[in-house]
């Protein structure tokens, strides 16, 4: 059984054609836009090919939900350059319990922690 609270949201990215140069200057936006947020313990983005993942992860839901509020925006912007083809939500189930409502209408999938640590 684990308790650490950290909660992750992974979410894959299918870059459209042509759309690569604008969505990496968009994710520097969320970067910039994530920084400051103190529930937040890792931001960023990683590529292969037209593939992007957010790398992120949050002290809590709370953190997690706060974040998704200062970026609704930008999420919205991201349409118009990729399509989210996964979305992965892992945390201890205390934590998922307080996403599952508020995250109903995205196409997550939740993934249970139940043994871990952190150092």
């Amino acid at each position: 059984m684990s308790t650490d609270t950290c909660v992750s949201i992974v979410p894959y990215f299918k870059i459209k054609p042509g759309q690569t140069a604008a969505f990496k200057a968009l994710a520097e936006r969320f970067v910039a836009t994530t920084q400051p947020e103190s529930g937040c313990y890792y931001y960023g983005f990683s590529y292969c090919d037209d593939m992007a993942h957010c790398r992120e992860g949050y002290h809590n839901a709370e953190g997690l939900l706060a974040h998704l509020q200062s970026v609704g925006p930008l999420i919205a912007e991201s349409a118009q350059f990729a399509d989210i083809v996964q979305l992965e939500v892992h945390g201890i189930e205390s934590e998922l319990a307080k996403l599952r409502e508020p995250l109903k209408d995205l196409p997550a999938k939740f993934f249970t922690l139940e043994a871990g640590f952190r150092n």
